[in-house]
């Protein structure tokens, strides 16, 4: 079994009487990709900023690799490597101009720091553009230097912030292929992110977050394995009076006794059907339909995959 190189325990952030962080308990294996999975706001980057020292917590307990963030700050961080969601290049400079500040802000310098710079820009690709100014790069080049820079002092932990925001297809691709060659490597990775896609593909494990708080935690084909075969949901006609009463519930007693249905849940006038055989489901819960004569006003069905997963959990989208 792999060691636990990054243990955070009953993390809290509060801003005055707002709770941004919830009592977040992570245990990272070494050499594994691990997934910070929810919305925009749900407390992924300010999780990451308690981690790696940016921002402090209102309570709870950080280590890396044995060391005590509190006690040993500096050692901490030099083991840790972030890249943050925002970019933070000198766009007049080139590339290699950036790289060799950043390292010399890491104590880097030399021979070393020259070598450090060479190394990271083939990582990243772009050693035929090394020299060029960061304003003439696209956008997806700007956040591979902007991973280049957070490997210079080679952290045992990368720090990911939703690394492909607003990046075209084939920088992101460029990306996800570095992260998968870093992890062969070796590397740690945590990785943020609101894409389900870049979870799925990417990640051992996904935390999946909501409101600043960790609601599942697991492989993803676990996750899409709680769904069995697939959700349904229902709009049913219910009557507020006259013969119909009473139909809608007698369909969702009968449908919640079907072999091939997992549970059922109702809400907001909508029935939700987790299903073990969707397929066998959905043709007997149509059968039930007709024979109560409960007319059916709309039908979603939710596929197996992380999204659904996160929209099972937290009735929202990933993207609301």
């Amino acid at each position: 079994m792999k060691e636990t190189i990054l243990e955070a325990r009953n993390l809290v952030k509060k801003y005055g009487d707002f709770t941004a962080v919830k009592d977040v308990n992570l245990a990272i294996q070494e050499g594994e990709i691990l997934g910070l999975l929810g919305p925009n706001g749900a407390g992924k980057t300010t999780i990451i900023s308690m981690v790696t020292g940016l921002l402090e917590p209102t309570s709870g307990h950080i280590t890396v690799d044995g060391l005590d963030l509190q006690t040993d700050t500096n050692a901490v961080k030099a083991k840790l490597g972030l890249v943050p969601q925002e970019l933070a290049l000198y766009p007049t400079l080139s590339a290699r101009d950036n790289l060799d500040f950043f390292g010399s802000i890491y104590g880097l310098g030399g021979k070393h720091l020259r070598e450090r710079v060479d190394a990271v820009l083939e990582m990243v690709e772009l050693t035929e553009r090394a020299d060029e100014a960061i304003d003439t790069y696209s956008g997806g080049m700007k956040r591979r230097v902007n991973i280049a820079a957070g490997l210079l002092h080679q952290p045992k932990v990368l720090l990911l912030d939703e690394p492909t925001v607003g990046v075209d297809p084939q920088s992101r691709n460029a990306i996800f292929e570095g992260v998968e060659a870093l992890n062969r490597a070796g590397m740690t990775v945590i990785y943020t992110t609101h894409y389900m896609e870049e979870a799925q593909r990417l990640c051992h494990r996904v935390a999946v977050i909501d409101e600043g708080q960790i609601i599942a935690l697991d492989t993803p084909s676990a996750l899409i394995r709680g769904l069995g075969g697939g959700i349904l949901v229902l709009g049913l006609e219910d009557p507020e009076s006259g013969p119909g009463l009473g139909r809608v519930q007698m369909v969702v007693d009968r449908v919640t006794e079907l072999p091939a249905v997992k549970s059922t849940t109702r809400d907001n006038g909508h029935l939700k059907i987790e299903t073990h055989r969707f397929q066998e489901a959905l043709m007997a819960i149509l059968d039930i339909t007709n024979q109560l004569d409960v007319r059916i006003t709309s039908m979603e069905k939710w596929e197996p995959n992380l999204e659904s997963v996160f929209l099972h959990l937290t009735g929202k989208r990933l993207r609301e």
